[in-house]
């Protein structure tokens, strides 16, 4: 029987924040979560070979609030060693499940075989599969950071982000997000070995990693995969993604290809009350954008040091759209420094 942990749990259809890379950290969730309710929310990729060797600053794509569960966290990578070591670590957090990326297109990623490359090479995806979840049962019947092996420099940063909180040994699921193919599509064939080491939930972006995320995403081969998924006897959950432009456009996509629910990902950039579906009105808008960057810098202050503010400028500029003078907002925040030169700008519109 397939361990599914929270996913079994889940009403369907599931609609859920996808991750993105440079988008959705802790302040990106956090203000999703607040102004909407996702069925469930994923972190920002990480890679488990640069955890491994000791990569302290990593682990901020792992800061969460409580309020964004079931908050699973998603890794990167090829060393099964690695692997091991990250999902125990993960464990450790408090976790409600680990992701596998198995779909991303990136250059620097796939040149590496992780990411959509390992498609191409389905043993070693299998394997990362297997012992991720050898991992996670490791840890639930008594396995520790120490004897794992992971590096003092992790150990401690992470006994700091726990900050004395322990959480219950227990098992979380291992889920896979990937892609229809490489090159090529090969959705059926990809998704039945995937099968073979049941994960608890499957997520397939409709583009082959060659597409990047150019074209129409094909949800007419995300239904075939889903059959397959469906057809196997095994309780798991296939979930779609790519294009979807509304909550309405989640539903309709969900009941027209036969798919358990989606991941939104690009449609949630600039509005964190996606998943209710009620758009504010401007002044709201702009206290909200105002709000993100408020909780940015002080998460940013404690995670990176203030020098990094500058990363919430795009997020800011999602924020201004369809309404007049929202080019020269949009053009003026580019610039900003700290909240109160984000403060300054934003009032000007209200």
């Amino acid at each position: 029987m397939v361990f599914r942990g929270f996913w079994e749990k889940l009403k369907k259809p599931i609609i859920g924040l996808s991750p993105m890379d440079g988008v959705t950290d802790a302040a990106y969730r956090y203000m999703v979560c607040k102004y909407s309710r996702p069925d469930v929310v994923i972190t920002e990729f990480t890679n488990v070979e640069g955890l491994a060797r000791g990569a302290v600053e990593m682990l901020k794509a792992f800061i969460y609030d409580e309020i964004e569960r079931p908050i699973v966290a998603q890794i990167f990578g090829v060393e099964p060693e690695s692997y091991y070591k990250c999902a125990v670590i993960l464990c450790e957090l408090g976790f409600d499940g680990i992701d596998i990326n198995m779909g991303c297109p990136c250059s620097n990623v796939a040149r590496q075989g992780s990411g959509a490359a390992l498609i191409k090479t389905p043993d070693l995806a299998k394997k990362l599969i297997r012992i991720t979840k050898k991992a996670v049962k490791d840890w639930s019947e008594g396995m520790t950071m120490e004897k794992a092996d992971v590096h003092t420099d992790i150990i401690s940063a992470v006994d700091g982000m726990k900050n004395g909180r322990i959480f219950e040994r227990r098992m979380i699921p291992v889920s896979v997000k990937t892609r229809i193919g490489y090159d090529n599509v090969v959705a059926e064939d990809w998704v039945a070995q995937l099968l073979e080491e049941e994960p608890a939930n499957l997520t397939m972006h409709g583009r082959t990693l060659k597409q990047l995320y150019m074209g129409r995403a094909d949800w007419e081969t995300l239904a075939k995969a889903a059959e397959v998924v469906h057809g196997s006897g095994l309780d798991i959950s296939f979930l779609g993604n790519g294009d979807v432009k509304s909550p309405e456009d989640a539903r309709k996509k969900i009941a027209d290809y036969g798919v358990d629910g989606v991941l939104v990902g690009r449609a949630t950039q600039g509005a964190p009350w996606f998943f209710d579906g009620k758009e504010p009105d401007l002044k709201q808008r702009l206290n909200i954008a105002l709000e993100h960057a408020t909780y940015f810098a002080k998460k940013s202050g404690n995670i990176f040091g203030n020098s990094h503010f500058f990363k919430i400028r795009k997020h800011l500029g999602w924020y201004c759209k369809g309404f007049d003078g929202a080019k020269e907002l949009r053009k003026n925040l580019m610039t900003v420094e700290n909240v109160e030169d984000v403060e300054r700008e934003l009032a000007k519109n209200f």
